[in-house]
């Protein structure tokens, strides 16, 4: 299937066609189909239990030996490291490198910035205390935008699932970013919590440290507290806000937040100009 620099080339018809086909697949089925069909395919992935999931699964399909690269898997991963994860998010990430080392495995982190220090020194402390928006912006959307340019990504594999909740309650197979100019597979779509733990345990799939601890889904230090017993699997993140999304997968929010900021420096260029040329 291909797709455009600007947006997939793919009809609501198509769309609406696919997800009817996909809807009752397993996840190896739906996994296979989408590494065939789409050559710009990649898996970003914080390493969560459904994005580990998939991996292990991808790990192991027997696929056409015209589709690996060298010795490695045709389908490359994506981590967004916002420079704020858990220690142990970070032990968990090199535990996957040693586990799966056919996967290439790209790091992108917030623009010109290697460390939380740096991200302070630019943008003041706590800037998610101060500005939820542009800290989102700046810490995952940006960068997963730079990833899709950089790497040339048409489709990605995400482990979103209807049993998440709040606006993932209703999501299809297969949907398109169209900011982005992305389409997302979501092989585990159908899957539950339950599910997911117990394909991590049956195959011995390394994982995050924090789910012994209490935790469901991990994100960010300082946004993400334990899950008590009958809670919602992301209640965790964002305690007490009403946003269930970081952004990766609410980007065109995020553009007409960065429109405004444009359009806020412009205005701040302009009017300084103005006040030069006057004095």
């Amino acid at each position: 299937m291909t797709t455009s620099s600007s947006s997939p080339l793919i009809s609501k018809a198509q769309l609406d066609h696919l997800n009817k086909a996909l809807s009752d697949l397993s996840p190896e089925e739906i996994i296979r189909w989408a590494i065939i069909s789409f050559p710009d395919l990649f898996q970003t992935t914080a390493f969560g239990l459904s994005g580990l999931c998939i991996l292990d699964i991808m790990s192991k399909l027997e696929l056409p030996k015209g589709l690996y690269k060298d010795s490695f898997h045709p389908i490359q991963l994506v981590f967004i490291d916002t420079l704020y994860h858990f220690p142990q998010t970070l032990d968990l990430v090199e535990k996957v490198k040693e586990k799966y080392p056919e996967f290439e495995l790209t790091v992108f982190r917030p623009q010109n910035c290697d460390t939380e220090e740096d991200f302070r020194k630019k943008y003041g402390d706590e800037l998610w205390e101060k500005d939820q928006l542009k800290y989102d912006f700046l810490v995952k959307v940006e960068p997963l935008e730079r990833a899709y340019k950089t790497l040339n990504i048409k489709a990605v594999f995400t482990g979103r699932r209807r049993s998440q909740g709040a606006a993932r309650s209703q999501l299809p197979v297969i949907d398109i970013d169209e900011t982005m100019g992305v389409i997302k597979i979501n092989p585990l779509v159908n899957w539950s919590f339950d599910d997911v733990k117990s394909y991590i345990e049956k195959n011995h799939v390394p994982y995050n440290d924090l789910l012994d601890l209490g935790y469901k889904s991990v994100g960010d230090w300082h946004s993400t507290v334990p899950v008590k017993e009958g809670e919602d699997e992301r209640s965790g993140r964002w305690k007490g806000q009403v946003k269930t999304e970081c952004g990766m997968h609410q980007t065109s929010k995020y553009a007409e937040f960065l429109k405004k900021e444009i359009t806020t420096e412009v205005t701040r260029e302009v009017t300084t100009r103005a006040t030069n040329e006057v004095s």
